[in-house]
């Protein structure tokens, strides 16, 4: 297993709230199903920073891609450049938009964005883990908000297919994912979800004893000490941002063939599951200290838990 039990369960749990918090606020922002040109079409208002831009399948793909490709380019000048307070920056300009975006779903356009102003300060100058994690699943949620009506089921599919490749090459081969990893951990801002621990060892307490003993050398202290090292269990906002995205267009789906909102994100919450079990199932098969792609386990278990959907109604 990758990390102690109950971190896995912490990291996991907060992976399902932010697939819950996500679903509920995309299904709160749909307004109505129109009919436009003969064809239905969820409606959905602004966003608190404005309107989608009007781009849909293909287009809204490409609109990700490039975006994606364009961030991961700046990070890596950035690391490169050492320039930690600009990543800040960056970073904190990121959160503002994504949480304001959630935010606007439930509350007016300024609250929202004094909120979420509020919350990025908090996040980028004051982090301490609980403020960290909360704000990150308000984060993907915003993402989802804003992507989720300019996609449909196959060009969403397509998105992880295209993403879960990205994943291992750019752990694997490249190992570029890895570089920024470290990095963002290192500077104490990382995009998605963080929890340092001090891994559970067999008898540190004997050890410890053994050691206040004089016949001891240093040599055992070393390693010892070696043992309780902190580590950092982490989860990257991709791996929580996409498999949300898909279930959210899954949902939307539903709502499109007639269904209520409300059947829609009971039966979205299958794809919901499936995934979960997937995550789950990567962090017990995943050894220590290694870095694994996420994406490609997470997107098999969106496309099974979509099977079932299939399957079942």
């Amino acid at each position: 297993m990758k990390h102690d039990l109950k971190i896995v369960l912490i990291l996991i749990l907060f992976f399902v709230l932010a697939q819950l918090v996500g679903l509920a606020l995309i299904n709160i922002d749909i307004q109505e199903v129109k009919v436009v040109e003969g064809v239905p079409v969820v409606v959905h208002e602004d966003t608190s920073l404005g309107p989608r831009p009007e781009v849909t399948e293909v287009g809204a793909f490409m609109y990700i891609a490039i975006g994606l490709l364009i961030g991961t380019i700046l990070v890596l000048l950035i690391i490169r450049m050492r320039k930690v307070n600009l990543w800040k920056i960056w970073f904190f300009l990121a959160v503002f938009i994504a949480i304001s975006l959630a935010l606007g779903v439930i509350f007016s356009n300024y609250i929202a964005l004094g909120l979420a102003l509020a919350l990025a300060i908090l996040k980028v100058a004051k982090p301490n883990i609980f403020i960290h994690n909360i704000t990150e699943l308000l984060m993907y949620a915003g993402i989802a908000v804003f992507l989720v009506p300019l996609l449909n089921i196959m060009w969403a599919a397509i998105l992880l297919i295209a993403i879960s490749i990205y994943d291992f090459i750019a752990v694997f081969k490249s190992k570029h994912m890895v570089k920024m990893a470290k990095f963002q951990t290192k500077s104490k801002v990382f995009a998605g979800l963080f929890i340092p621990y001090t891994p559970k060892t067999q008898s540190i307490g004997s050890e410890a004893r053994k050691i206040a003993e004089p016949s001891k050398s240093l040599k055992k202290m070393s390693r010892t000490i070696k043992k309780v090292q902190r580590k950092n269990a982490i989860l990257g906002g991709g791996d929580i941002a996409f498999p949300l995205i898909f279930t959210g267009v899954v949902m939307e789906s539903f709502v499109l063939q007639g269904f209520s909102k409300t059947f829609a994100l009971y039966q979205s919450l299958i794809i919901t599951l499936t995934t979960t079990i997937a995550l789950a199932l990567l962090f017990i098969l995943a050894k220590k200290d290694k870095f694994y792609p996420a994406m490609p386990f997470i997107s098999a278990g969106c496309f099974f838990g979509y099977a079932l959907v299939v399957l079942l109604f």
